[in-house]
Order: structure tokens, then C-alpha cells, then sequence
């Protein structure tokens, strides 16, 4: 990679899991009741033909991870899984008492936090809760995070017994010097038994997660945790730029010092060894930060253009309602955004008032609505398209404008309604949706919002 071309695009920006992104959402239009009415014909209109994904989390573990941006309660106390379990069922049917008829789940995911911290029977509790009242769709797609250390064979047979068929492990990187640093140490061994007993159950797709940009990574440690990803050989990968943002997340990201992060050029090498190394052995890129063997259902769902994006990330199959489940959560009903409280306690109080417990969100206007899908389209297909009358909007002259030094640097090309993403401008998806959020345009950030590009 160009380092002229890193040191020119790595800036602040979005990963846009959603549009509007999140620190862009108008609070002073949203009330829980639009939010409502918005699921209610997002249900209506979307159940029947594709059904719905649900997306719950498990906000508990037992300790921090340093490099870590999610929601999470640190506590080694496991009673507090009885009354977590409880309320997230009370939430659901707060939602099941919006809709005419029984909701067809298509995807669902269970997050964290660590969902492994659950034992194995309060999970299945949990699942056959959600699914009494629902009927499961023909090829939907369970999948949940594992934590190598703590997920037990009791837990892969558990969740698969009621569905799941998916599973997600964190492995970040295999060096230990990185894995003190961001305080999660997990042996190669343990990667490798959760990986092999996942597939001796039946789990259709088995995935890793491998971090980049982590404090004191070298290209070496990069290329050993590659090389022993090989040896395990999983269906898919999401491979990507840890997200330095400590002034969002607070202490959680502190276990070191921001001399000790790889700086923009070397993240990049990172990268492009990792991306290099996978494709010599089958892998292919999927959109930003992910890749996948021809067997898996993300890689089919490229080559059919049917790849979508949401909160939970690159998803092999579209759904246009999601609702999410559990405290800091967040549901998207195509036409509005709701994100749930932060707090536990609070999250408690209020479905003790049988309130659903959002707490924030944004109801998408049509301008909002048209350049949500031209970056998903970015995003997904590496592509966008203003030939239809309803994907065109008056700005489009000033976005192309604003694309023109990236063409210059073959990035991308522009034709007289429509862009494509090159190779070469792949890696910068991000920068070149930039150029079509209307919202960051008009309004830029006093401090910084957003990881970099990079």
C-alpha cells in the first residue's frame, strides 16, 4: 500500500454500521412512540417476505479486555444471570404486543460481553423463551460469540440444540506480549478445542476474529497468528483495525499508552500481509474487514449481490426489521434507529414499568433514507448507483466533487450516474463514504467522534 496514500486518507471517520451514524441521530425528532409506530410498519410490511433478526446482548464478563469498546459489567458473581435472562424476555414480549402475528426469525446473534459467561442451560432458557411465541424461518441463521477460555462443549451442544449453527470466536492475536497488553490471554490450544468441537457438533460456519493496529503488534506476531489461523483453517474471518477510542470508552481502553499502538503505515503492512497470506489459501475478501472461504454463506451472498450490513455487521441475508434485545442494544427498523439503556439497574427499572427501554434513537427522513443505501451499497458491493429517480439526491454534484481527488488517485471511477470502488480503493470504503454523509459534511465534529480510517 502507497504510504502517501495512507498518510493522505487515514483521518477520523464512521465504520458505518448504520446512517446516520450514531453521534449524528436527532434526538430532538425521535420519542419511543415514532420509534414504535416505525417497527410496526417496518413488521408489516418485511415479516412475511423475509422475517426478522434479533439481535440480544450479554453484557458480563469476567474480566476486562483492554482493547475492548464494548457495554460490559466485570463481575465473577454468576446469580446475576437468572434476573438478565428474565428481563430480556419481558422486553421481548413488550415488542411481541406491537405486532398482528408471530414474528419469523431469520438471523439472530447473541453479543457481549461474553455470552459464554452464561452457563449452557440458563442460554437455552433464554433461546426457547424468544422462540415460543415466534416460528423460525426456512434456512435462518443462528450464530453467537464464544469466548475460547469459557466456551464448553455443554455450550456449543446447548445453543445448537436450539438452533444455533453459527459461531463466532475471539482470538485477536496469539502473541503473548499483545495478549498482557490488552489483558486476554488464551493459548492457541484453547482456540483450537472450541474450533474442533464447534465442527464435530455440526456448526455449519465456525469464524474468528483477528485484530490488527493492537498495542506492540509487530508484522511477525501478525503473520504467526495468520499462520496459525490457517492451521484451524476457519469458515469465515473478520480481520480488523482495532478501534482506539479512549475518550469514548473510558478506562477500558487505557491498559497502555498510545506510544505503544503501531503507527498508520505499519497498521497498513499489517493488513496487507494478513490480507495476502489468507488469499493464498482460499480466502476471499468480503466488503470492509472480512473474509471468507467460497463454502460460507457471506462469500455466496456476495457473488449474489444480497451481502448486507447492520449492527451486527456483514450479514449473508437481509432483514429489514431488527430488534435488539438487552441493555445498551441497539434495533433498526429501516425507518428508525432505538438504542436501549447503558445502565443495568436502569434497564431493569424500566421493564419493571413494562417501558420499553430505549433511551435514544433517530427517526430517518427520505434524505436520510437515500444515503443510507448508497453506502450500504459502497459498503456491501463496492458500487453505488443514481439511475433510479429515488437514489438520486441534489447534492450528488458535490459529493462526485469531493470523489474527484480520489479518482485521480485511482480509487475509485466515476461514470455519469454511478460509481465503483477499485482494488486499489478498497481499503479506503470507509473515506469514500465519507463523501456521501450529508450529516458530516454540514456539521464537523469539535472533538474527535471516530476511530481512524486506517
Amino acid at each position: 500500500m502507497n504510504k502517501s496514500l495512507v498518510n493522505k486518507y487515514n483521518i477520523a471517520g464512521p465504520r458505518y454500521t448504520s446512517y446516520p451514524t450514531v453521534p449524528y441521530w436527532n434526538d430532538n425528532t425521535f420519542s419511543v412512540e415514532k420509534y414504535k409506530q416505525s417497527l410496526i410498519t417496518s413488521f408489516n410490511e418485511s415479516n412475511a417476505k423475509e422475517g426478522i433478526s434479533l439481535y440480544i446482548h450479554m453484557p458480563f464478563c469476567e474480566s476486562l479486555c483492554t482493547f475492548c469498546g464494548c457495554n460490559k459489567r466485570i463481575t465473577k458473581q454468576h446469580d446475576v444471570e437468572t434476573p438478565y435472562i428474565e428481563s430480556v424476555l419481558k422486553e421481548w414480549n413488550l415488542y411481541l404486543n406491537l405486532f398482528n402475528e408471530k414474528p419469523i426469525i431469520k438471523e439472530l446473534h447473541l453479543g457481549g460481553g461474553t455470552p459464554t459467561f452464561f452457563n449452557p442451560e440458563n442460554l437455552k432458557k433464554l433461546i426457547k423463551g424468544i422462540l415460543k411465541d415466534a416460528v423460525l424461518a426456512k434456512g435462518h441463521e443462528f450464530s453467537f460469540e464464544g469466548h475460547p477460555n469459557n466456551t464448553t462443549k455443554a455450550h456449543l451442544q446447548a445453543l445448537y440444540d436450539v438452533g444455533f449453527n453459527r459461531v463466532s470466536f475471539g482470538v485477536q492475536d496469539y502473541n503473548s506480549t499483545v495478549q498482557k497488553a490488552i489483558h486476554r490471554i488464551q493459548p492457541f490450544e484453547n482456540v483450537k478445542r472450541a474450533t474442533e468441537t464447534a465442527r464435530e457438533i455440526g456448526y455449519l460456519s465456525v469464524g474468528h476474529d483477528i485484530i490488527f493496529g493492537l498495542p506492540f503488534q509487530t508484522l511477525e506476531h501478525v503473520e504467526q497468528t495468520i499462520l496459525k489461523t490457517k492451521e484451524l483453517g476457519p469458515d469465515r474471518l473478520a480481520f480488523y483495525s482495532y478501534a482506539h477510542v479512549p475518550w469514548i470508552k473510558g478506562n477500558g481502553q487505557r491498559g497502555f499508552k498510545d506510544s505503544d499502538l503501531p503507527k498508520a503505515e505499519l497498521k497498513r503492512q499489517q493488513y496487507e500481509l494478513g490480507k495476502q497470506l489468507l488469499m493464498e489459501v482460499g480466502y476471499h475478501e468480503i466488503g470492509m474487514d472480512h473474509f471468507a472461504l467460497p463454502s460460507d454463506s457471506l462469500y455466496k451472498s456476495m457473488q449474489k449481490k444480497s451481502l448486507h450490513r447492520n449492527f451486527m455487521g456483514y450479514t449473508a441475508s437481509k432483514t429489514q426489521t431488527m430488534i435488539g434485545l438487552g441493555v445498551s442494544s441497539i434495533g433498526d427498523s429501516w425507518y428508525g434507529f432505538g438504542q436501549n439503556v447503558k445502565v443495568i439497574e436502569e434497564y431493569y427499572d424500566l421493564l419493571e414499568k413494562n417501558e420499553l427501554p430505549v433511551y435514544r434513537g433517530h427517526i430517518l427522513n427520505n434524505e436520510d433514507l437515500v444515503i443510507r443505501r448508497h453506502i450500504l451499497n459502497l459498503m456491501c458491493s463496492f458500487e453505488t448507483s443514481w439511475e433510479s429517480e429515488h437514489m438520486y439526491f441534489p447534492e450528488i454534484p458535490e459529493v462526485l466533487i469531493k470523489l474527484k481527488e480520489m479518482e485521480h488517485d485511482a480509487l475509485l471511477e466515476i461514470h455519469a450516474k454511478s460509481i465503483n470502488i477499485l482494488p486499489k480503493g478498497q481499503p479506503f470504503v470507509r473515506n469514500i463514504c465519507m463523501a456521501f454523509d450529508l450529516l458530516l459534511q454540514r456539521k464537523t465534529p469539535d472533538v474527535q467522534l471516530f476511530s481512524m480510517t486506517v
